[in-house]
């Protein structure tokens, strides 16, 4: 995704809206560059996206994986968006579907982990180590030096 030549940068735009008084989005829109993308036809990612749209236009996990590929693309070029919980839900989404993780399985509980993980084997008691006396320290004494008064 690039910007026109007039118009604010990625970074420019988040610097922006940053700023205490930018909530109008009316008075700055004028500023903002309009978004280009560029999409390289050759790509083995657009190609697939092309031949899954031939093959059945309404398919809604085809117009998904556009939209993420448009939202990936956003994001690698420095811009945000308006709903990234939005982009979020579609990425969780599109793994748990590679992943072959059903869309209505619920989270386990903590029964249910310990349940699953292998039993703990019982630690076996460490020896006792014996520690022999050390010889005794004598007492370091200092004798304090007069002290004078030097300017």
């Amino acid at each position: 995704v690039v910007t026109s030549k007039y118009g604010w940068s990625a970074n420019m735009e988040r610097i922006m809206k940053a700023q205490a008084l930018s909530s109008d989005d009316s008075k700055m829109g004028y500023m903002r560059g309009r978004k280009t993308l560029e999409i390289n036809p050759r790509h083995p990612l657009v190609r697939a996206l092309r031949e899954k749209s031939l093959q059945n236009p309404d398919d809604e996990a085809t117009k998904t994986l556009a939209v993420v590929m448009y939202e990936t693309a956003m994001l690698e070029s420095g811009f945000s968006f308006d709903k990234p919980a939005d982009f979020a839900s579609r990425l969780f989404d599109l793994v748990r579907t590679n992943m072959g993780v059903d869309s209505a399985a619920t989270v386990m509980d903590d029964a249910e982990i310990d349940a699953s993980l292998p039993a703990k084997k019982a630690k076996t008691p460490e020896p006792e180590v014996e520690v022999e006396e050390a010889e005794e320290i004598p007492e370091l004494t200092f004798e304090e030096e007069e002290t004078k008064d030097e300017l």
